[in-house]
């Protein structure tokens, strides 16, 4: 009988470890599956709202997880509103699914200089103040953007929740909480 590949999943302590892990590889490996993470805000308008983000920075020992965008975003100005939002990942390599609950702040100008200065110099032009994201246009290709630190904004995730879903030969949930330092709880399937 071979061993089970996704035996962390069968203790709370190892599947909250292996969560964090996926995580952290989601910041340094274009291919993992954290890397392209969904997050959902409450619209200003009251609807829901979803879209892919990069995670840019993932850190277990203060339950935190970092993504850039323009301030100009609707994001943001949902964040501002309801400073409350969900991120989702699916991995199908480890057969997990994370849902992520967290309070958001949103950081922008001087405070946030060094973090502009690491980002390279091509993934700049996604931060403008010429071209507001989501405005519309005549045409596909009617606007131009130029780099500007102004429009660059660090959205931080301080963590509240994680429920874990592992479908494997035996499905396995559970929810950890910042409130209970991760101990973690297991949930039905």
């Amino acid at each position: 009988m071979t061993a089970d590949p996704h035996a962390w999943a069968s203790e709370l302590r190892t599947l909250h470890a292996q969560v964090w892990t996926r995580l952290s590889r989601g910041v340094h490996d274009r291919h993992a599956a954290a890397r392209h993470p969904t997050l959902a805000t409450l619209g200003v308008d009251g609807r829901p709202q979803a879209r892919t983000v990069v995670l840019r920075a993932a850190d277990a020992a203060s339950g935190t997880l970092h993504l850039y965008t323009d301030r100009h975003s609707a994001k943001v100005a949902e964040l501002r509103a309801t400073p409350l939002a969900a991120l989702h990942v699916w991995d199908a390599s480890a057969h997990l699914q994370l849902r992520i609950d967290a309070e958001v702040t949103i950081s922008t100008g001087a405070e946030i200089a060094g973090v502009w200065a690491s980002v390279p110099e091509a993934s700049r032009y996604a931060y403008s103040s010429t071209a507001t994201p989501g405005r519309p246009i005549p045409e596909a290709l009617a606007y131009t953007k130029t780099p500007d630190p102004a429009a660059f904004a660090l959205l931080c995730l301080t963590v509240e929740a994680i429920d874990a879903l592992h479908l494997g030969r035996d499905h396995r949930r559970a929810r950890f909480e910042r409130r209970d330092d991760w101990a973690g709880q297991w949930l039905v399937p």
